[in-house]
């Protein structure tokens, strides 16, 4: 009984792999992906100026400096970017 499962594992395994080969093979002939399944999701992300770490701004912690925004990944990193130099 195990075999057979596993067996019928391996097949449909075997199968999909096949279809996606397939399904691949169209896409790059036609020029155009066959399916809608891939939906393009992004966010765009802005970089820490002090730590150099890439933050979502909606998340961030952010400071008007003269005409620009700057996104911070923490008040910390915010505290030493307004510290003055040493």
């Amino acid at each position: 009984m195990v075999r057979v499962a596993l067996l019928f594992v391996l097949i449909i395994f075997i199968a999909r792999a096949f279809w996606r080969l397939v399904d691949g093979l169209i896409a790059g002939i036609s020029g155009q992906p066959s399916s809608t399944r891939a939906v393009k999701r992004g966010v765009q992300m802005v970089r820490d100026p002090v730590c150099g770490v890439f933050v979502i701004p909606d998340r961030a912690v952010m400071i008007t400096d003269g005409r620009r925004q700057l996104f911070f990944c923490s008040a910390k990193c915010r505290d030493k970017y307004r510290a003055p130099p040493a």
